[in-house]
């Protein structure tokens, strides 16, 4: 109050206030209007852009504005941005409490420093405090060389957050440009990844490397691309065409999950009429076992209407798996696809339901299963390359999930697929089947042969 009064009758402001105010101007203004330039002619948004569309309007509140990074080698002492190269606070999407942070290649190329992981770090426990999801939209070039070991080791420092975080609440990652070396570790580690067509890359090593280590030449988009780890690696779950596109099909995934794994996911009142009855359903499924059909039409016809929510679609496509919501409340689906390999498990789709499996488990979502499988896929490629082993994970995901688990035998299973697709023999709690399903050790043409 004295000051305030002196303040007013010297006609002026205090200068501390000035000082933080000039401050939060300057870290508003991310790396300066040149580089913002820059990202936005590359197709990219600012990290404050991103949050604006990402949560809702007005609810975002920044923590550690001001942090600054401590280092004064290699000409460092000459770039000292407010926030350092990263924006971390809380919001809300669609009312819901959510911890997000945003890295700001205008900043360093968004260039991890000890600082930086530091605001990440207290994030992180603030999240799991509090019991909300956290959010990471990812663009950095990686570790923050000038400041050595201690830029690798505020990246353990994250990488053992989120290792502690998962299952504990949702984490969700958006590579909103490229991001390489540790800067991949910490997404891979969360439970779904995003990227955006085009302008996101993830890879260890970048092109320049490759070339130099093993001679290969690779382009950012074959080496790390959207379309690569999507359909090849598996490593990204959803793709949008833009990064708007990208940050709302993250809202649209966030609406099936709980915040924590003590709560339940949120419940949407169907408009479904709750008799209703799907009469295509009799004819969709074909009786001639060796004829395929789509499952993803059995599934959206039975779930709630437009409530399906599709994962990893290009990659593994013998097996379905998402989010859908069946009388309002949000369940996991699994089912095999008979239009790709005639639904058999491979180790790809054995791992990619796994997973998913895993985190259904993990946080409260009864499951789903669709059952048409003819077995495992024969041959040396998938034998030396692991098959029982990545079987067997699928076998351990089903067995040891205790949340609701709802199967239904759509035509065959035959085999050890099985027993593998949450029979009733490994803690599945309801057991349907088609009228013409048939459960067996073979098929009954291989059998009179």
């Amino acid at each position: 109050m004295v000051e305030q009064a002196h303040d007013k009758a010297e006609g002026g402001m205090n200068p501390k206030i000035e000082a933080l105010r000039a401050k939060r101007a300057e870290s508003l203004a991310g790396g300066g209007a040149e580089r913002v330039k820059r990202q936005h002619e590359s197709g990219r948004n600012t990290a404050r852009e991103r949050l604006d569309i990402l949560l809702d309007p007005g609810s975002f509140r920044e923590i550690g504005g001001f942090v600054e990074h401590r280092s004064h080698n290699f000409g460092m002492d000459k770039h000292h941005h407010p926030g350092d190269s990263v924006v971390t606070g809380w919001g809300t999407i669609d009312g819901r409490l959510v911890y997000v942070y945003s890295q700001d290649f205008t900043v360093v190329g968004g260039s991890v420093s000890e600082a930086h992981a530091q605001k990440i770090c207290k994030l992180l426990e603030m999240a799991m405090r509090n019991g909300a999801p956290v959010i990471g939209l990812n663009d950095s070039g990686g570790a923050r060389i000038q400041e050595g070991v201690e830029s690798l080791a505020g990246y353990a420092d994250i990488f053992l957050r989120n290792t502690m975080a998962s299952g504990v609440i949702p984490q969700l990652s958006a590579i909103m440009g490229p991001c390489a070396g540790g800067s991949v570790y910490s997404p891979a580690l969360t439970d779904f990844i995003f990227m955006v067509k085009n302008t996101s890359y993830m890879f260890i090593t970048g092109p320049e490397v490759v070339k130099q280590v093993t001679h290969e030449e690779v382009s950012f988009e074959d080496l790390g691309g959207a379309s690569v780890h999507s359909a090849k690696s598996g490593v990204c779950h959803m793709v949008g065409e833009n990064e708007t596109e990208t940050l709302l099909l993250l809202r649209q995934l966030l609406s099936y999950m709980p915040q924590n794994n003590m709560e339940d996911a949120p419940f949407v009142a169907s408009t479904d009429d709750p008799l209703r009855a799907d009469a295509d359903l009799d004819t969709l499924v074909p009786d001639n076992p060796n004829k395929p059909y789509d499952i993803k039409e059995v599934v959206t016809r039975v779930v709630d209407r437009d409530t399906f929510f599709e994962i990893q679609p290009d990659y593994a496509a013998n097996i379905v798996v998402g989010f859908a919501r069946l009388g309002g409340h949000s369940v996991g689906v699994v089912a095999n696809q008979p239009m790709v390999l005639a639904g058999v498990l491979d180790i790809q789709a054995s791992e990619k339901a796994a997973r998913f499996i895993r985190f259904c488990d993990c946080f409260n979502l009864p499951i789903v299963t669709f059952v048409d499988v003819p077995g495992y896929l024969p041959g040396t490629d998938q034998e030396h390359h692991g098959i029982i082993t990545s079987g067997a994970k699928l076998l351990y995901a089903y067995c040891e999930a205790t949340v609701p688990k709802l199967t239904v035998t759509t035509r065959k299973a035959y085999g050890g697929a099985y027993c593998v697709m949450s029979s009733k023999h490994i803690r599945s709690d309801l057991n349907l089947a088609w009228p013409t399903a048939e459960i067996a050790v073979m098929g009954g043409t291989r059998l009179r042969r």
